[in-house]
């Protein structure tokens, strides 16, 4: 949708990662589930789930996003449950670079997340850096990596988390001012 937000239809039911942003949210389905991956205000901004949520609207969110937003069902890093027919893995989202552990630090509790769409595994890194849980992920038809500096990773660490772990699709997202082209070209 925008910068960090994400919306997949499956079986019927819309499944929302991180909306927040600039968009015509009144004009969007209605969430079936919403999934937060931090507090940050790029990901979870509760005028934006307002505008999205209906009766019945599951929210699931790392730690420090429910605590910020005073609602959401808590999941954390590594834990996994079902959600209205799909699969969710909580995949440690966090920053590795000494000049970035300010940003995302792992013991915070962050997350992103590994859906299981029938038989496609889609992988939402959230805002994180080139992590071992990362580069040990399997079977990955899809995956949603940040290139956003200084926050996440820059290109070329994208290019590399993507070669440990091969995702069959890649999309470069949450990208500020990097260029998602460089990590295409990276891959070449």
């Amino acid at each position: 949708i925008n910068h960090s937000a994400l919306r997949f239809e499956f079986a019927g039911k819309q499944y929302y990662i991180d909306p927040a942003g600039t968009a015509d949210w009144s004009t969007m389905p209605k969430a079936d589930a919403i999934f937060i991956t931090h507090e940050h205000r790029d990901h979870l901004d509760p005028q934006t789930i307002s505008a999205i949520r209906k009766d019945g609207t599951l929210i699931i969110a790392s730690v420090p996003a429910a605590k910020a937003a005073g609602f959401g069902e808590v999941i954390k890093p590594g834990e996994s449950k079902q959600v209205l027919g799909i699969a969710v893995e909580a995949v440690p989202a966090y920053n590795v670079s000494a000049d970035r552990l300010k940003f995302h630090p792992k013991e915070r509790g962050d997350v992103g997340y590994l859906l299981t769409f029938g038989g496609k595994r889609v992988y939402v890194a959230g805002d994180t850096e080139g992590t071992p849980e990362m580069r040990a992920l399997k079977n990955i038809d899809i995956a949603f990596l940040p290139i956003n500096l200084p926050y996440t990773m820059p290109p070329a660490e994208a290019a590399d988390a993507a070669r440990a772990f091969k995702p069959k699709v890649l999309y470069p997202y949450h990208q500020g001012k990097s260029d998602p082209a460089e990590v295409k070209k990276l891959l070449a």
